[in-house]
């Protein structure tokens, strides 16, 4: 059972939306079944459901006490855009394990060019409900490689050509390349600020999740 958001006002909550459709029609929901809900501020909730609706459930906070399922470093992940599947893995995995925020690059050797925001942050949305997280990382529109390296505070490339990666600073921005690898040019962009995972040659997937949990580590 996932994490919902809710809006709370004293001991009551409130879940409308596709979250309220998913709880009544895909999660078959009754009134009595207790239901974990997060609050931003830091609270996890117990919630016994009082009426459960397609449009709105309603219930009544019975437990609750704190909750700091974020990491200490709010690391981003620019990603250079994938095939669909493999981008909609990288967007779940990572945001379950800690990503603070999403931002899209249009590689060189990008196979896909498409955009699908709706779709890429209801992935973000469950996956953050799944993990239990107190927010979901917002996904930006995707961008070329040097303006999205200009933007970022503090970038770092991923390439086996770099040196060993350790853990990353907070407000760091780790840069993942398409499955065919960077372009010699978008290689000196990056010029000393580039990092390896090592000899291997990983996807992009695995690439992204490997090197998401070593700069939080």
């Amino acid at each position: 059972m996932p994490h919902f958001f809710a809006e709370r006002d004293g001991d009551q909550v409130s879940i409308s939306g596709a979250d309220a459709r998913h709880l009544a029609t895909s999660l078959r929901a009754r009134p009595g079944q207790v239901i974990a809900v997060v609050e931003p501020v830091g609270r996890l909730l117990q919630v016994r459901l009082q009426t459960v609706a397609s449009t709105v459930v309603t219930g009544r906070v019975e437990e609750e006490r704190p909750h700091r399922p974020e990491p200490e470093r709010g690391i981003t992940l620019a990603i250079a855009l994938l095939p669909a599947g493999s981008l909609d893995l990288v967007l779940s995995r990572c945001t379950e394990a800690g990503a603070n925020a999403f931002r899209l690059v249009a590689a060189s050797r990008s196979v896909a060019r498409g955009g699908r925001p709706e779709r890429w942050s209801a992935i973000c949305r469950e996956a953050a409900m799944l993990a239990g997280r107190l927010r979901v990382p917002e996904v930006s529109a995707p961008v070329r490689l040097a303006a999205a390296w200009r933007e970022a505070a503090d970038p770092y490339l991923l390439d086996m050509s770099g040196e060993p990666m350790r853990g990353l600073p907070d407000g760091a921005t780790l840069f993942i390349g398409p499955e065919g690898g960077w372009a010699p040019e978008e290689r000196k962009l990056a010029a000393a600020r580039t990092l390896s995972l090592g000899p291997r040659n990983l996807r992009a997937d695995t690439a992204a999740v490997v090197g998401l949990t070593l700069a939080l580590s």
